[in-house]
């Protein structure tokens, strides 16, 4: 009976404290916990406060973004501002993150912090200047991704002073910064099921409840739609960082200044960000304007800096793809970093590795819209290289440097056209416009506004101009 005793207790399942003593299952498992439940876990006991608060790095991911007390609360801050004429601006906006901030400096957190996500928060220039230059903070990788009252000229100018080459060893200690892309989807909340209490012995599919109108038909699908979007949003989460895919087209949503092309150079090997500068052969034309070079490395066609906006496959005509990055070869300082921010690592290395790696993602083609005017179709997303196509006209395969004298023998003409014939699809190619110069799904909603006579007028303009730019443009 003893014996038997003994077996059962050894099969007791550890407790949440020996699980925690390990430090291998405790870094694991912190960076998926948010701050209050780690605080809230260092309150129950001596020994869960010991782990938390004398455990080095356990507060190395903090994620802020879903935290109340970080966010603006507008009426309660204008009565304090009411009471203190002094308060600057920033100090207003900053105030929420500059009480948990400083709430975690006199536990002795702050400096553990070193991924720090503050995504849609109010976040002003001078709270970042202090994150990114006090020796208070040991941020290494940084996420403002849709943040508030943000003087983005003011944070250009702390980056390129931390940058600086006078700058003392060691700094500055960020590595990383998202500010970008739109911030991460935040784990999907299933629906709470209605839980009925069912007396004993009967089974649910025994009863038939009563829910009034949403036990009908119509309600009863659209909660079998509802159920397949969260489904759909789940699936799409697993796929989240997949935005610098081949082929992908624009990859921002909202337009960058040009001046973060520039800060992006002058940090270039320093900070990475999860934007990078085009990289394309006219941004480093330098050859005299009567070379007898290539036409994209004169001086006449030079292009200042720009971010690297649209995601690319190969060249359409050649194939080719000269001034892609390819994963292993390329420096890695030259790549973006991925969302999300990495959750167990606080390195630029493991913000940029892809989490499947695979030949399609080995291999990035990204360019600016400069480098791709008239050379691009925003359709089907093709383009065509500097030695394929100039942009003011057609050239021929055969005016390539790469291409013997043998070769020119028989003129190989590109097939190439872009045009705008409809003003809400943008430039397409040949074969886009054929496809969809009558179905339009943009052209459809405005023209369900019009009349009859006016839809037949408008569809016979566009064939008359299709075909014309087709006979002008592109020789069968």
């Amino acid at each position: 009976m003893e014996c038997q005793s003994q077996h059962t207790t050894n099969r007791l399942p550890s407790s949440l404290l020996h699980l925690l003593s390990n430090i291998l299952i405790l870094y694991q498992t912190v960076p998926y916990l948010p701050a209050s439940s780690l605080l809230a876990l260092g309150a129950t006991s001596k020994s869960f406060k010991e782990i938390i608060y004398e455990t080095p790095h356990v507060f190395r991911y903090l994620n802020l973004s879903d935290v109340k007390s970080a966010k603006p609360k507008g009426g309660e801050l204008w009565r304090y501002a009411q009471l203190d004429e002094n308060l600057t601006e920033d100090e207003f906006y900053g105030g929420p993150l500059r009480g948990i901030f400083n709430n975690l400096r006199n536990r002795n957190l702050l400096v553990d912090v070193q991924t720090l996500i503050l995504d849609g928060l109010s976040v002003p220039s001078d709270l970042l200047s202090e994150i990114i230059l006090n020796d208070s903070y040991n941020v290494r990788i940084l996420s403002i991704r849709e943040v508030l009252n943000l003087n983005e000229a003011k944070l250009r100018g702390a980056l390129r002073y931390s940058c600086r080459p006078s700058r003392p060893k060691n700094t500055p200690r960020l590595q990383g910064l998202y500010i970008f892309g739109p911030k991460d989807i935040q784990q999907a909340v299933k629906s709470q099921k209605q839980v009925n209490v069912y007396p004993a012995g009967i089974a649910p599919i025994d009863t038939i409840p009563n829910y009034g109108v949403t036990s009908s038909q119509g309600a009863q699908l659209g909660a079998q739609w509802n159920r397949r979007s969260e489904i759909a949003l789940e699936e799409s989460m697993l796929h989240e960082g997949e935005v610098w895919s081949p082929g992908s087209g624009n990859v921002f949503s909202k337009p960058i200044h040009n001046d973060w092309a520039a800060i992006m150079v002058y940090c270039e090997g320093i900070i990475s960000f999860d934007a990078f500068p085009c990289k394309g052969p006219r941004h480093s034309a330098s050859l005299p304007r009567d070379s007898s070079g290539p036409w994209y490395n004169r001086l006449q066609n030079h292009i200042d800096a720009r971010v690297a906006t649209h995601s690319l496959n190969d060249c359409s005509s050649c194939g080719s793809s000269k001034d892609a990055l390819v994963l292993g070869q390329s420096p890695m300082f030259m790549f973006p970093l991925l969302s999300p921010p990495p959750l167990h690592a606080s390195t630029t290395n493991a913000a940029k590795t892809p989490f499947q790696l695979s030949k399609s993602r080995e291999k990035l083609m990204v360019r600016c819209m400069d480098c791709l005017r008239d050379r691009y179709c925003e359709n089907c997303h093709k383009w065509w290289c500097e030695d394929c196509f100039e942009g003011t006209g057609m050239i021929s395969s055969t005016s390539s440097s790469q291409v013997s004298p043998s070769s020119k023998t028989e003129t190989e003409t590109i097939k190439f056209s872009l045009s705008r014939s409809c003003l809400f699809c943008g430039l397409n190619c040949h074969e886009c416009i054929k496809k969809t110069q009558l179905r339009c799904k943009i052209l459809r909603l405005v023209l369900s506004q019009w009349s009859t006579n006016e839809r037949i007028i408008l569809i016979r303009s566009r064939r008359s101009n299709f075909n014309t730019k087709t006979d002008m443009i592109s020789p069968l």
